[in-house]
């Protein structure tokens, strides 16, 4: 077996993009979509009539014919995976706890209307905590939720606080930050701060008998992928997924599942401690902001592209 088929016998490998070519020839489990991944997407002239379609509909409301294009995306992605699809709120929402509500409901009824059962959907979100607070919610109505944009434990204590399905902590941004504030650290392999996190982070939940799952996100190289194999999910571009299917190199499992340690759950975070927490970690609190701002800057150039059909 190449590398790509060792990780699929011990990971749930999905694919991170909205490229549904890709998807069709790498076969992954589930697909994970956001407003770049999207844009990128859309403008590519074999997507364009899910742009039309959602044009065609809301002609007179951008937000909602952008929600649509997401909605479109995802049925077609889902004709191509067995699994399920993460679907992204507005990037603009995510300081506000009703309004994502409103958003998720919306994109989930989309999909209804094309036939799709939400359970089949994952809302993706900002972990701030405004929106974990709306994941919260949403699960007890019955619609599973993506945690996205995690850079550290708190945000991860706080998602299971809330009883998320799913969380994706990153990898690749948070070497990003490292690399340009400490230049001259060597982060390679198991020195990786980005690695580092999200082993910490599923370590947590495995000693703590902490149902969310983590899917390893934002990877760079197929080394970040190695060290972080045995994870619950990992959710990988396209283009990482041919280099491992192309690699003659083994696949050796890294992250093993353990027993819960203790059957008691930790204490939940309250409001004024995650805010704290996260203020105090400034690399954390520094890409959740980026991030927020790229897809919120990306989901204006959906619109404007969609203002032009």
């Amino acid at each position: 077996m190449n590398p790509l088929e060792q990780l699929k016998q011990m990971t749930t490998v999905v694919a991170d993009s909205g490229d549904i070519d890709a998807i069709r020839q790498l076969q992954p489990i589930d697909a994970t979509t956001n407003p770049s991944l999207i844009l990128q997407a859309a403008t590519k002239p074999q997507y364009r009539q899910f742009l039309n379609q959602a044009k065609t509909a809301y002609s007179s409301d951008l937000q909602a014919a952008c929600e649509q294009v997401t909605v479109n995306f995802g049925v077609e992605i889902l004709h191509h995976v067995p699994g399920r699809v993460s679907t992204e709120i507005d990037a603009h929402l995510s300081f506000n706890c009703s309004a994502s509500i409103d958003s998720a409901l919306r994109i989930i009824e989309r999909y209804q209307q094309a036939g799709i059962d939400k359970a089949r959907v994952l809302i993706k979100l900002a972990a701030t905590w405004q929106s974990i607070q709306a994941a919260a919610e949403l699960e007890k109505r019955g619609i599973h939720c993506n945690l996205t944009l995690l850079f550290s434990l708190t945000q991860a204590k706080a998602c299971a606080d809330a009883g998320v399905t799913l969380i994706s902590p990153f990898v690749g941004r948070i070497l990003d930050w490292y690399k340009q504030h400490q230049p001259e650290q060597d982060f390679t392999g198991q020195n990786d701060p980005g690695v580092q996190s999200v082993k910490r982070i599923y370590q947590y939940y495995k000693q703590h008998g902490i149902d969310t799952v983590v899917m390893g996100a934002s990877f760079r190289n197929i080394e970040q992928i190695r060290q972080l194999a045995g994870c619950d999910l990992l959710t990988i571009a396209p283009d990482l997924l041919s280099q491992l299917q192309t690699s003659s190199e083994p696949l050796t499992r890294m992250l093993q599942p353990q027993q819960a340690a203790s059957s008691t759950k930790p204490e939940a975070l309250a409001e004024a401690d995650f805010l704290w927490q996260l203020n105090e970690d400034v690399m954390a609190s520094d890409k959740l902001a980026e991030g927020i701002r790229k897809f919120a800057a990306d989901q204006r150039k959906l619109e404007q592209l969609l203002s032009t059909l």
